[in-house]
């Protein structure tokens, strides 16, 4: 009767020390888990994970901000500009269609200093130079005038367009180094930790795919402005070169005039 009490003590004994290993274990791991969540940021908004994110990413993540807030700037500005020029220009247009005469259409646009203004002034200003005389190489001086004239308008309305560009084609891959730079650090912070836990790791994963996600929120305005913009800047030099073509016809049909004028006399 002895032995199986005492054999009873024992194994009650085990079970007891088991128990109270595993629990021991169980609130060390809290404990541990509860030091490490402790130590990581609270705050996973993208505000938070920016100034939580190292100096080369926060760097990024900033130059891509102002790099989106100069494609928008450069969109507002140029769709003011094309619109106005846009709107001289078919204003010029009419002028033209309505105007019998190269001195007409001159004393009409006055002092304007649109571009089919200028076009009109650098028409007369060949016609004054060749003393009134519209011989052969009339139309082609005028012709040289005017492309000059149009090339110069069509560069003032395509700057800052540029600028449109290299933010679509080089946005992404600064992001992307943004990106590859946090991960970098993350697993510094691993080695450093000694452990695997995700949550360890998650902050700094996700600081590094933000600045690839402002990469793409820079370069995708900034290829679909840069498309708008080239579509409008090229109806604007639509636009001019009717204007040349009606100047053409106009010096043309003067043309015509005085050799009628010549055969009557």
């Amino acid at each position: 009767m002895t032995r199986p009490r005492q054999n009873g003590v024992t194994r009650g004994a085990l079970a007891a020390a088991w128990l109270a290993a595993a629990s021991l274990l169980s609130t060390n791991a809290a404990i541990a888990a509860s030091a490490d969540m402790a130590a990581l940021p609270r705050d996973l908004s993208p505000w938070g994970m920016f100034v939580n994110a190292d100096m080369v990413v926060r760097t990024v993540m900033i130059g891509l901000a102002l790099a989106s807030l100069a494609a928008w700037t450069v969109w507002l500005a140029k769709s003011i500009e094309l619109r106005r020029n846009v709107t001289l220009a078919r204003r010029g247009l009419d002028l033209l269609d309505n105007g019998a005469t190269l001195a007409q259409v001159e004393a009409e646009c006055g002092e304007d200093s649109d571009t089919v203004a200028q076009m009109i002034r650098s028409v007369a200003r060949e016609a004054s130079l060749s003393g009134g005389i519209q011989d052969d190489g009339f139309a082609d001086r005028v012709s040289l005038r005017l492309e000059r004239v149009e090339a110069a308008a069509v560069r003032r309305a395509a700057i800052g367009t540029g600028l449109l560009a290299s933010i679509g084609a080089v946005a992404p891959f600064v992001g992307l180094f943004g990106t590859v730079w946090g991960i970098m650090n993350a697993f510094i912070g691993i080695s450093k930790a000694n452990t695997t836990n995700l949550a360890v790791v998650a902050p700094g994963i996700a600081e590094a795919l933000l600045a690839t996600a402002l990469g793409l929120v820079a370069a995708i305005p900034a290829v679909v402005i840069y498309n708008h913009l080239s579509r409008r800047i090229g109806s604007y030099r639509a636009l001019l070169g009717d204007a040349s073509a009606q100047l053409l016809l106009l010096i043309g049909r003067e043309a015509a005039r005085q050799r009628c004028g010549r055969r009557a006399a």
